[in-house]
This record gives C-alpha cells, structure tokens and sequence, in this order.
C-alpha cells in the first residue's frame, strides 16, 4: 500500500512540475521546455541501455531520433 501512496504523491508532483512551467512569462519558454521534452526523451533511452542493461530496439532508436530532429527544427534560428 505504501508504494500506491508514493506513486500518487509522484504524479502530483509531476503535474505541478508541468503546470508551474506554464507561468513562465518569456516568449520562447514553450520552444524550451519543449525542446527539454525532447532531451529527457533520448537520455531516458540511454539511461535504460546503460544503466538498467536493457538494450533499446529499433522503435526506440527511431523514437529518440524522431525527438531530436524536432528538438533541431525548434531550436533553430527564427527572423
């Protein structure tokens, strides 16, 4: 029962994590933290091959490949 505990104060957690970032006043936050998205998306991936041993598959290849050719386009240079 105490790991049902843990896991709810873990999704609040997150849920505030996600809302308070929308009080971001500067124009660009959404590129940013989009972009961050993209990151913890391709290091995730990394973390299971290299610490939890679990050897990624072609999907996850291309998953993490797909998050970083938007994490590029969204951060690349605008007029």
């Amino acid at each position: 029962m105490r790991s049902v505990y843990w896991g709810v104060a873990g999704g609040i957690a997150l849920a505030l994590y996600g809302v308070i970032a929308t009080f971001q006043s500067f124009p660009t936050f959404g590129r940013v933290y989009a972009a961050y998205g993209g990151v913890f998306i391709i290091l995730s991936v990394l973390w299971g091959w290299g610490i939890d041993k679990k050897s990624p598959d072609t999907y996850d290849w291309v998953g993490a490949a797909l998050c970083l050719v938007g994490v590029l386009i969204m951060l690349a240079p605008r007029n």
